[in-house]
C-alpha cells in the first residue's frame, strides 16, 4: 500500500494532481493571455506595419520604417554621430588612464616595502597607452587635445618616476574614485582648452531635431532627477520613523497617504500650488525675497516641476519599504558596534547601508521602471499638453499616447512602445548585473 501512494512522474496520481492544478490556474491563464500576452504580441507585430487613420482597415507591412522614422532628424547636424563618439571615447579613456595611474600611486604609498620590479614592467604599458592616445588625437585632428595630452604626459612620466616602490597588486580607486578622476579630467579639458563633450553636444542638438529623441532625453532627465531624490528622501524618512517616537503610526500613515491617493487629484492640487500668479509655493518663496518662479510656463522648470509631484507622491511608499528593511536588521550588529565604540555614522556605513542593500536594490528597480512610465502628472499639470511650449514635457509614454490617440498612427506608436521596452530592459539587466556584485543578502 505504501508503494501505491508514492508520487512519481509516471504515476496516475501525479498526472491527476497536475491536471487539477492547471485547471485551477486556467482562468488566470485565460485572463493574462487575453489582456496581457496577446496585446504584447499583437502590438509587436503592428510595429512593422503601416497602420494609421488612412490605413485603419487594411494595414500593410513596411518593415522597420516605423522605427527609422522615430529617429529621423529635421535638420542637418554639424558632425556625425561616430565623430562625437570618437571624441567622447578619447576623453573617457584618458580619464580612466589617469584614474589607474593615481590608483597605482596610492597603492604604492600604502605598501612601500616591496621591490620596484613591477615599475619596470608597467612603464612600457603606460607609454604604449599614451602613444595610442596621441595617435587618436592626431587622427581626430584637434590641436587642443594634442597640446593638453603633451602637458599631461609630462605629469604622467613624473608620476611614474615618483613611484619607486610599486607593489604588484591591482591598483583600483573604486567606482566613486574613478568617476571623480574621469570627471576631473573632462573639467580640466573644458577649462584649459574649451574642449566640450561632443557626444553630449550631439544629443543636445539632436533632441531639438526629433520629437522622439527629445522624448527620450526628457525621460532620462526625469528619471535621473527623480530616482536618486526619491531614494535619499525615503531613506531619511525611514531612519526617522525607525527611532522611538510617539504617534509613530500617525506619521507612517501621513507619509503613505499620497501614494494611495489618485494621481489626478494630486496633480490638480499641485497645479494650484505651482500657479505663477497666486500659487502657494511662490507665496512662501516671497518671504525669502525670491521673485516669482514660472513653474508651469517656463520650459526650464517643466521636468523639475513634474519631478517634485512624483517625488511627493511616491516617497511614502519607498519609506515604508525602507522601514521594513531597517526593522529586519538584527539588533545584535548594533550592540556589537556599540561595544566597539562605533559612532552613529560608522554604524550606518558599515552595518545599516550594507544590510539594507537588498531593499535599496528593490526600491531602485521599481522606481526606475515606474519613472520611465510618467504620463498622468504631465497631462494634468499642463492640461493635456506636453509642457508649456517646445515639447518641454514630452516623455516617451506621452509620445506614445500622442501618436496613438491624437495622430492615429498606431504603427509608430507600437514601435515607440517597444523602444521604451528595450531601454527599460537594458537598464534593468544592467542593474541586476551590478546588483549581483553589490547587494549583500543575509540569512
Amino acid at each position: 500500500m505504501a508503494e501505491r501512494n508514492v508520487l512519481t512522474r509516471y504515476s496516475k496520481r501525479f498526472w491527476k494532481e497536475t491536471i487539477q492544478a492547471y485547471l485551477f490556474l486556467l482562468p488566470s491563464f485565460v485572463i493574462l493571455g487575453v489582456f496581457v500576452f496577446w496585446p504584447i504580441f499583437y502590438s509587436f507585430v503592428l510595429s512593422f506595419f503601416k497602420w494609421d487613420f488612412s490605413n485603419q482597415r487594411n494595414p500593410y507591412f513596411n518593415g522597420i520604417t516605423n522605427y527609422t522614422k522615430l529617429f529621423k532628424l529635421d535638420m542637418a547636424l554639424p558632425y556625425s554621430f561616430w565623430t562625437a563618439v570618437g571624441y567622447s571615447l578619447l576623453y573617457l579613456v584618458l580619464g580612466l588612464f589617469f584614474a589607474r595611474v593615481i590608483g597605482l600611486w596610492i597603492q604604492s604609498r600604502r605598501y612601500s616595502d616591496h621591490a620596484s620590479e613591477c615599475l619596470a614592467k608597467k612603464i612600457p604599458l603606460y607609454l604604449l597607452v599614451l602613444a595610442a592616445l596621441f595617435v587618436l588625437s592626431f587622427v581626430f585632428a584637434k590641436i587642443q587635445v594634442v597640446v593638453l595630452l603633451f602637458l599631461l604626459s609630462a605629469a604622467i612620466v613624473a608620476g611614474l618616476v615618483w613611484i619607486k616602490r610599486t607593489v604588484n597588486i591591482r591598483p583600483t580607486l573604486g567606482l566613486w574614485g574613478s568617476t571623480f578622476i574621469v570627471v576631473g579630467v573632462y573639467l580640466l579639458m573644458l577649462l584649459v582648452t574649451g574642449v566640450r563633450f561632443e557626444l553630449l553636444d550631439f544629443l543636445t542638438v539632436t533632441k531639438e531635431s526629433s520629437v522622439f529623441v527629445k522624448a527620450i532625453y526628457n525621460t532620462l532627465y526625469y528619471v535621473l532627477l527623480t530616482t536618486p531624490t526619491q531614494i535619499v528622501i525615503s531613506l531619511c524618512i525611514a531612519l526617522l520613523l525607525n527611532v522611538p517616537l510617539k504617534a509613530k503610526a500617525f506619521y507612517r500613515t501621513s507619509y503613505f497617504i499620497p501614494y494611495v491617493t489618485s494621481v489626478v487629484a494630486i496633480s490638480l492640487v499641485w497645479r494650484w500650488i505651482f500657479n505663477d500668479e497666486y500659487g502657494l509655493l511662490n507665496y512662501f518663496l516671497s518671504f525669502f525675497g525670491s521673485d516669482r518662479v514660472k513653474w508651469l510656463t517656463d520650459e526650464r522648470w517643466t521636468i523639475p516641476t513634474i519631478a517634485v509631484v512624483s517625488v511627493w507622491k511616491s516617497v511614502g511608499y519607498n519609506a515604508i519599504i525602507f522601514l521594513a528593511g531597517l526593522q529586519s536588521i538584527d539588533k545584535f550588529y548594533y550592540e556589537a558596534a556599540e561595544v566597539d565604540g562605533a559612532s552613529p555614522g560608522q554604524k550606518f556605513r558599515h552595518i545599516t547601508w550594507p544590510l539594507l542593500s537588498p531593499t535599496t536594490f528593490f526600491v531602485l528597480i521599481v522606481s526606475v521602471i515606474a519613472n520611465f512610465k510618467v504620463f498622468t502628472q504631465i497631462f494634468v499639470l499642463y492640461q493635456g499638453l506636453p509642457g508649456p511650449y517646445n515639447n518641454s514635457g514630452m516623455t516617451m509614454v506621452y509620445y506614445i499616447f500622442d501618436k496613438f490617440y491624437d495622430q492615429q498612427q498606431m504603427g509608430e506608436a507600437s514601435a515607440a512602445a517597444y523602444v521604451l521596452f528595450m531601454i527599460i530592459m537594458v537598464l534593468t539587466f544592467f542593474q541586476f548585473r551590478v546588483g549581483q556584485q553589490r547587494v549583500k543578502y543575509t540569512s
